[in-house]
């Protein structure tokens, strides 16, 4: 299971058992809460109805009194009202008197009267100066049909004279206890949504984060690694730069490695030369075979020197980071670069064609001029005799592409592919092979350009050596 759905699992579980308790401490104390609401209201009710019926009950005629009348009028009055959506219709107000002995004058239902109330808990506690209160089932078969009955005493000279009690049925509250009860649940329920929302939010998050890190650390393995992530949190950072870190101990190990195989193979053909040269020298030949073995080390010598040289440049080109990028006039650096040649150029009477289109394009001015060198040394190397060779800049898409075309036999398709490793090199006209580093400079000066280098046979024959570069070196 992925670490974002443990969490997941974990956080929506604390929060589903903390709703759960909360829930149900509500649930539990909805229907207390609202009766207990409710017994207040009858108490402050009997107390004023007893005030009201005193004086019915000294007259012996509570039948026929102020209470009695006032309960068959609003019985013959219907209402209507609306309270938060529970619609009421009628009074639902049980009300009943009774004397000293308990003994029943007034009865709002008219069902009661004459009977004997001393027993009943609200009566019998009421008459003896206590609060009384009961809860009795009309209907002793139906569970539902409570009815709550709270007792307020009659006081005339100080002496209690009889007692009033108000009662409502509980299943008048029902409807608010349903209600109460229903909308707890429905936020519980929406409390356990967002819950789980926000969960899936941070889920997603860590499994973003973590899923960033797994694709950096799957492309080291690549030939073109990812650039290090961010993924938002310190200690994730901090895993990044170790892998970061890590990466850059291996690609160093890597690359010193690599180095020095390919130094090695790359040496070992001139010190043979110069070995089975010096060898034959030690047999002192006659002068015309020596001097040409003493010719040969020479250039081996040149060989290796500049094998090295070019070797430390393009490390020391590898391990920069950035450049201060700088006005450069194509027009003025082509010029440059032809002037350079004109040597080699004339001595196999190639014709070397400029379109600079008077193009100005930011970067290092002497990375660019040594690139651009070097794509040109290699067409002339590759261009017959009588040839021709095109130098040009064109803009387009915010990109300048600095182009060299040459008119020689080609790239191999064999060859294609590794044209840009690093002493991957193939044979001249005149039988020589070059240091293989020329290219991989150049891929060099492109990265730190952020631009591209591409070399394709030309459909109309020969190579073409491709430099793009993008903003803001355009």
């Amino acid at each position: 299971m992925r670490i974002g759905m443990r969490l997941l699992l974990g956080y929506f579980l604390i929060v589903a058992i903390a709703a759960w308790f909360v829930l149900s401490i509500f649930v539990q104390e909805v229907k207390p809460g609202v009766r207990r609401a409710t017994e207040g209201t009858l108490i402050d009710t009997a107390t004023l109805l007893a005030e009201v019926g005193r004086d019915d009950l000294l007259s012996n005629d509570a039948q026929n009194g102020r209470l009695a009348q006032a309960f068959s009028q609003l019985h013959q009055r219907p209402f209507r009202a609306n309270i938060g959506g529970i619609h009421k219709v009628r009074n639902e107000y049980h009300v009943y008197m009774t004397d000293a002995q308990g003994r029943v004058v007034f009865d709002s239902a008219g069902h009661a009267l004459g009977q004997d109330y001393s027993r009943w808990n609200d009566v019998w506690r009421t008459l003896r100066g206590e609060y009384g209160a009961r809860s009795t089932q009309s209907d002793p078969n139906d569970p539902q049909s409570t009815v709550m009955y709270v007792a307020a005493p009659i006081v005339d000279k100080g002496k209690i004279v009889g007692v009033l009690s108000v009662g409502k049925p509980n299943s008048a509250m029902a409807p608010v206890i349903h209600r109460s009860e229903r909308r707890i649940l429905w936020a519980g329920g929406a409390l356990l949504g967002i819950a789980l929302l926000i969960g899936l939010v941070v889920a997603w998050w860590i499994n973003r984060s973590i899923g960033t890190l797994s694709r950096y650390a799957d492309s080291v393995t690549q030939d073109t690694p990812l650039p290090l992530p961010d993924p938002g949190s310190s200690e994730l950072r901090k895993l990044a730069q170790a892998l970061e870190n890590m990466r850059i101990r291996l690609e160093g190990k890597n690359y010193i490695e690599h180095y020095v195989h390919a130094l090695t193979h790359e040496l070992k053909s001139p010190l043979a030369a110069i070995r089975g040269a010096a060898e034959i020298l030690a047999e002192q030949p006659p002068p015309p075979v020596a001097a040409r073995f003493i010719e040969n080390i020479l250039v081996q010598n040149a060989r290796m020197q500049s094998l090295v040289e070019k070797l430390l440049e393009q490390a020391k080109l590898e391990n920069r980071v950035e450049i201060a990028p700088a006005s450069v006039s194509l027009e003025a650096l082509f010029a440059r670069l032809s002037d350079a040649r004109s040597a080699l150029l004339a001595a196999k009477n190639i014709t070397l064609t400029q379109q600079s289109a008077s193009l100005t394009i930011k970067g290092d001015e002497a990375l660019l001029e040594q690139a651009l060198g070097n794509l040109l040394d290699n067409a002339i190397d590759f261009t017959p005799e009588g040839g021709s060779i095109v130098l040009a800049a064109h803009e387009a898409h915010q990109q300048v592409q600095l182009r060299v075309i040459d008119s020689g036999s080609g790239i191999p398709d064999y060859a294609l592919a590794r044209i840009f490793e690093r002493f991957y090199s193939l044979p001249r006209s005149n039988g020589l092979k070059s240091s293989g580093l020329g290219l991989a400079f150049v891929q060099e000066v492109a990265r730190l350009h952020h631009g591209e280098i591409e070399l394709r046979n030309h459909p109309e024959g020969g190579v073409e050596a491709r430099l793009t570069l993008h903003r803001p070196f355009t």
